[in-house]
């Protein structure tokens, strides 16, 4: 049997100490490096939670993913899309997740929502002087309602019974609707209408409020994504709690 000598054993040594530092790395990398190394969240313009402004994409939901994430050191992406693009693109494995939204069954079909990134009233918005009670079973089928297009507000209606007609596409455009009559009472976020309601030099006493609940809206990754990456949820949620009380 032929002898070893001393350089070919340290040369074997050497050789088999790299690959277990390589094993090291691989094995303490975040699993989510290993699975996604981009993560990739799409959501629409919404403001104050998210809207673009000169180039830059801002606002509280923005500020606050953008928190939690640069916090755990995850490489993301942020997609500005259409409402239902953002959905269907989660679905279809295009994007990891949308925000922000509120819970419901077809959501939870493909995705896992996280800890409320924003906390909101929704609201009942009429004409001043209209006597339409929308917690009425008899008003919801006589007046005319109407929420943005192919959201949870717009699924509700729709699942409740109301006479629903329009399909706005944006806040800006429902709120359009309801001030030259072709709606009789609009449902949607407070902060949301008021922020469109200065934009158009209205004021929220030309309109009669009535509130309706407190919602909770978040971001809603992908079973794909989460199931490939079983730790992340649980850590974004922790930081996002953080996040909630740096941007206000």
């Amino acid at each position: 049997m032929r002898r070893v000598t001393l350089q070919e054993l340290w040369q074997w040594t050497r050789r088999v100490a790299t690959m277990l530092w390589v094993c090291v790395l691989t094995l303490s990398e975040p699993a989510w490096a290993q699975s996604s190394p981009v993560l990739r969240l799409a959501t629409q313009d919404l403001p104050p939670y998210q809207m673009i402004e000169g180039e830059q994409m801002t606002g509280l939901a923005v500020e606050r993913v953008r928190c939690a994430l640069d916090a755990m050191n995850v490489p993301y992406e942020l997609h500005m899309t259409v409402w239902a693009d953002a959905q269907l693109g989660t679905q279809t494995g295009r994007f990891d997740g949308f925000f922000v939204g509120s819970a419901n069954k077809a959501r939870a079909g493909y995705a896992v929502p996280s800890a409320s990134v924003v906390s909101e009233d929704l609201a009942w918005y009429l004409p001043l002087g209209s006597d339409i009670d929308p917690n009425d079973a008899g008003d919801a089928l006589s007046a005319r309602y109407s929420a943005k297009f192919a959201t949870s507000k717009w699924q509700f209606l729709h699942r409740n019974g109301y006479n629903v007609v329009m399909r706005p596409r944006d806040a800006e455009s429902l709120l359009n609707m309801l001030i030259v009559g072709d709606i009789d009472v609009a449902l949607e976020y407070e902060l949301i209408f008021a922020h469109y309601m200065k934009k158009r030099g209205l004021s929220e006493d030309q309109f009669q409020k009535i509130p309706f609940r407190r919602q909770d809206m978040s971001v809603h990754f992908s079973k794909q994504y989460t199931e490939a990456n079983p730790l992340f949820l649980t850590r974004f949620n922790t930081q996002m709690q953080r996040c909630m009380a740096e941007f206000q």
